[in-house]
C-alpha cells in the first residue's frame, strides 16, 4: 500500500455529519479521495459542510436525514446509490441524549428516543446498506459509540446503555459480515470540543478543572476522532474488524470519575 491511509474511489455515507466529529470525519475522508455523502437533519447544514469540501478540491453532497425515521434513512442510502452506484464506508455518527438525570427519572419517551437514533438507527442503516457493499466486494463501517458505554453514570445512564449497546452492535455485524469481507468496528470517544460537550470546555477555569483527572490534562478534538475513524474505514485498518477503539486521553484507566 502506498498510502494506506487514501479512500481513492470510495463512497463514504456519514451520519450526524454537519458539525462536530461528523462533519470533521466528512472533511478528512474527502481529502483522503472519498466522495461523500454529508448527512444530518438540517440539509442547510449539511450543504454548508459540502462547500467546504469542495472549495478544498472534494467531491460530496447533502442529504437531510432524521435517523429515527427509518424512511429517512431509506432515502439516504438510495440517495447514494443513486448518485455513486453504492457505498463503501458507511459512518454512523449521529446520536441523541434528551435526558440528564438518573434512570429513576427518565420518561418513557426519552428512553425511546434515545434507544432509537443511538442504537436501533444503525441496525437499520447497516441492514439498508451492507447488503449492497458485500456486492461492491466488501467495505467498511465504523460505529461511533462513547466511553459513557464503559462506565457507569448516575446522569447519563440511558446514553451509556445505548453506547455500549453499539459497541456490541459493532461485534455482532463483524462477525455476521465479515466472510463478505466487511469490517465493523467501534469509536468510544471522551469529551471533545463539540457543541454537544460545550459546557464543559467553553469555561477555561471549569475546563482546566474538569481535565485534571485526564492524564493528557486535555480534552480532545474534533479532528482527533476523526483520524481514528479514518484508520478503521480506510486499507490502514485493513485487519481490525469488530474492534472498540477508545479514544480518551487515558480517562478511562486513570481511575478517576
Amino acid at each position: 500500500m502506498t498510502d494506506p491511509f487514501r479512500l481513492d474511489g470510495k463512497v463514504a455515507v456519514i451520519t450526524g455529519a454537519s458539525r462536530g466529529i461528523g462533519a470533521a470525519t466528512a472533511r478528512m475522508m474527502a481529502r483522503a479521495g472519498a466522495r461523500v455523502v454529508v448527512s444530518s437533519r438540517k440539509l442547510e447544514a449539511c450543504e454548508a459542510v459540502v462547500k467546504e469540501i469542495a472549495d478544498a478540491g472534494g467531491e460530496a453532497f447533502a442529504h437531510a436525514c432524521n435517523v429515527a425515521r427509518k424512511e429517512d434513512l431509506r432515502s439516504l442510502a438510495d440517495a447514494a446509490v443513486g448518485r455513486w452506484g453504492g457505498v463503501d464506508v458507511l459512518v454512523c455518527n449521529a446520536a441523541v441524549n434528551p435526558h440528564f438525570g438518573p434512570l429513576q427519572d427518565i420518561p418513557d419517551d426519552a428512553y425511546e428516543k434515545i434507544m432509537g437514533a443511538n442504537l436501533r438507527s444503525m441496525v437499520w442503516l447497516g441492514n439498508m446498506v451492507l447488503p449492497g457493499m458485500a456486492a461492491r466486494g466488501g467495505g467498511s463501517a465504523v460505529l461511533v459509540a462513547s466511553v459513557g458505554g464503559l462506565r457507569g453514570s448516575a446522569k447519563l445512564g440511558a446514553y451509556g446503555i445505548s453506547k455500549a449497546a453499539v459497541m456490541q452492535l459493532a461485534r455482532a455485524l463483524a462477525v455476521e459480515w465479515g466472510p463478505r469481507g466487511i469490517r465493523v468496528n467501534s469509536v468510544a470517544p471522551a469529551v471533545i470540543k463539540t457543541d454537544f460537550a460545550r459546557a464543559l470546555w467553553d469555561d477555561p477555569a471549569l475546563e482546566a478543572e474538569k481535565t485534571k483527572a485526564y492524564p493528557l490534562r486535555r480534552f480532545g478534538n474534533v479532528e482527533e476522532v476523526a483520524a481514528a475513524i479514518l484508520f478503521l474505514a480506510s486499507p490502514a485498518g485493513g485487519f481490525v474488524t469488530g474492534h472498540n477503539l477508545v479514544i480518551d486521553g487515558g480517562i478511562t484507566i486513570s481511575g478517576a470519575n
